[in-house]
């Protein structure tokens, strides 16, 4: 087999926008899975199209927002979110912190002494929190603290809030004003204060349309597992036996995943890979022949009795996610290494389903029809030591190819105003190959980064 230009591992956003802002002529795609599209693919049942958790487009970049748009001919939709928490009986808008007005009294009293005695000393966020349990008792008082994102954190990311780090959070969390904790404990603000105010969704086809246009041309090897790597001689063997030569390797696989594979990876970088925190996740998909029960696009529960964690709702995305008169409701459960699952499939099925019913989402547990979808790479977790177990494995693969990048330590990467990087041989993109808090736009843009930085040369 000829040398290749340009060897993809994995054919999700990021893969497949490389090859796509590379040029598919010149590039190869390697996937494990029968499929593309990773963690963006949709899937049809029974006339029901679920995608991979609650995919919605917010992105504010104008070239994104063009390529969306053009991969589903302009048939989508655009609309204002709906966003609500369950808090032990209690419907509550979102952000919880801005809407304490529909908490419990007793509650709400205690969350906003809390809060004002937290701000009694001015504002202290900025003071550089050591963790994100200190982020958030700077942010919040340690009364909602322990009602609301303490609660969640253990459920979502399956750890404390003393093990993650601060760096993550950007503006995905909503600090309010004093004004905000105020005027929201009496009645609803005037704003929505929730980051995703309006969202894109396809019409038909679920989330994985917006990114179908990435795949079209491309040469792509499904059920084409990756079982070594040779970065000195360029060289990647797959489980079928076939030999890949390359040129530059562009490396989206799960960076545990890509280090374990490497022929040339010590044992001291093997380590700092399996020291990298990351969830999985289980989705209990729930069908049933009645219309949706909420308003809400989707809603968080914060009761630590209850296994559901986030649940959406595939209908209220587009019309074309379920039959007519029919509701679509999707659970996400987390479990790490810090976390166990609590129970096997069937358990945990029949224990959402209950709990879907507890919650008046679905009329009983005998309409209901659910299946189990579940993925080993979820959320990468961002805890305290994560970077330095970056940097030792970037360090490891700088002889091989790998040239460091400003913000390669750092979960977020800023796409506007910053100098494009140089790339050697070795290239690392997507939310796991980079082991960054990525979205949808974030590996679209990486590929386009590497494209034009390519065709620059």
């Amino acid at each position: 087999m000829p040398t290749i230009p340009y060897l993809i591992l994995g054919a999700g956003i990021a893969g497949l926008s490389s090859s796509y802002h590379c040029g598919h002529e010149g590039c190869v795609i390697l996937e494990r899975k029968p499929h593309a599209f990773g963690h963006v693919a949709s899937e049809q049942v029974d006339g029901f199209t679920w995608d991979e958790g609650p995919h919605v487009s917010f992105t504010g970049h104008p070239y994104v927002r063009e390529l969306f748009e053009s991969s589903v001919g302009g048939r989508l939709l655009d609309f204002p979110t709906a966003v609500g928490n369950w808090f032990h009986g209690h419907w509550i808008d979102h952000p919880a912190q801005s809407n304490l007005y529909q908490a419990p009294e007793e509650i709400r009293d205690a969350c906003v002494r809390s809060f004002l005695d937290s701000r009694a000393t001015g504002d202290q966020v900025s003071a550089d929190p050591g963790n994100y349990a200190e982020w958030l008792d700077k942010a919040f008082g340690p009364e909602f603290v322990g009602f609301f994102p303490g609660p969640y954190t253990r459920k979502y990311w399956t750890v404390e809030p003393e093990q993650l780090g601060t760096e993550w959070v950007g503006g995905r969390v909503f600090r309010p004003d004093v004004q905000d904790i105020l005027n929201g404990a009496q009645g609803p603000l005037d704003r929505q204060t929730h980051y995703i105010k309006t969202v894109r969704y396809p019409e038909h086809g679920g989330y994985q349309s917006f990114i179908e246009s990435l795949a079209k041309g491309a040469t792509l090897h499904l059920n084409c597992e990756v079982v070594s790597i040779d970065l000195v001689s360029r060289l990647v063997l797959t489980a079928d036996g076939r030999e890949w030569h390359y040129e530059s390797l562009i490396n989206t696989l799960p960076l545990p995943v890509f280090v374990s594979l490497c022929v040339q990876s010590t044992e001291e970088m093997k380590r700092a890979a399996s020291e990298l925190d990351c969830s999985r996740l289980l989705l209990v998909n729930v069908s049933a022949p009645h219309p949706t029960r909420r308003p809400e696009h989707w809603l968080y529960v914060y009761d630590e009795d209850m296994i559901s964690t986030r649940i959406n709702f595939t209908e209220s995305l587009s019309p074309g996610n379920a039959p007519e008169g029919h509701t679509g409701i999707q659970v996400e459960i987390y479990s790490s290494r810090y976390r166990p699952w609590p129970g096997d499939e069937d358990q945990i099925k029949a224990k959402v389903v209950e709990e879907l019913v507890r919650m008046k989402l679905l009329d009983s547990a005998e309409v209901g029809k659910a299946f189990v979808r579940r993925t080993d790479w979820a959320n990468v977790i961002f805890t305290t030591g994560t970077s330095g177990l970056l940097d030792l494995i970037w360090k490891g693969l700088e002889p091989f190819g790998l040239l460091r990048e400003l913000e390669d330590l750092s979960p977020l990467t800023e796409w506007s105003g910053s100098e494009a990087p140089a790339f050697g041989p070795l290239i690392m993109a997507g939310r796991f190959g980079q082991w960054k808090y990525f979205w949808s736009d974030d590996c679209v843009l990486r590929g386009r980064q590497i494209g034009e930085v390519r065709k620059a040369r």
